[in-house]
């Protein structure tokens, strides 16, 4: 899945009113993954990878750790496979980017973790239980991770604003029209 591909899958008119319980969570994560990709558009290459803030916190680096943890918290967690990573997300080298690491290498690899967590809540009930290998004595559902993933999103969606803001000024959740 390329970036093009990603950001057209469940814009904000996609969102149901009256669905079921996974169309609507699932609809709820689309919204954020959207505004995630859409907080990139339009930036140059030293503004995706600026630091705003003292830790070091910038637009790619919050991508890369949501594309990381779509893996982890929806795929690994579930039974699925993980493609292999480049970096070690349990020492946070999730949240930062390096200069070998082109955008679209991040979108691209957000773009398959979305897929490949997609696939797994498509096929998966929501009671169905998953067992993250980083909590090893716990048992998550899929209702509970797809609410937990909604957080993640829309927590990270929202430092993704205030970066953007920053940089050029850009606010909002989603595309105007």
């Amino acid at each position: 899945m390329t970036s093009q591909d990603v950001q057209g899958v469940a814009g904000t008119s996609g969102m149901p009113h009256a669905g079921g319980e996974k169309e609507t969570l699932r609809a709820s994560l689309d919204r954020h993954r959207d505004a995630v990709l859409w907080k990139l558009e339009g930036l140059d290459d030293e503004q995706l990878r600026r630091p705003i803030t003292p830790s070091g916190t910038n637009l790619l680096g919050l991508v890369k750790h949501l594309g990381s943890v779509e893996y982890g918290w929806f795929v690994q967690a579930f039974g699925g496979v993980v493609e292999p990573l480049w970096f070690d997300p349990y020492s946070a080298e999730d949240m930062w980017v390096g200069e070998d690491e082109p955008k679209t290498r991040i979108v691209d690899f957000y773009g398959r973790a979305r897929t490949a967590a997609d696939h797994m809540i498509s096929t998966l009930p929501l009671d169905t239980l998953g067992h993250p290998a980083w909590r090893r004595d716990d048992s998550v559902s899929l209702r509970w991770v797809l609410v937990h993933m909604i957080e993640e999103t829309a927590r990270h969606a929202g430092h993704m604003d205030i970066l953007r803001e920053l940089i050029d000024g850009g606010t909002g959740d989603h595309r105007p029209g």
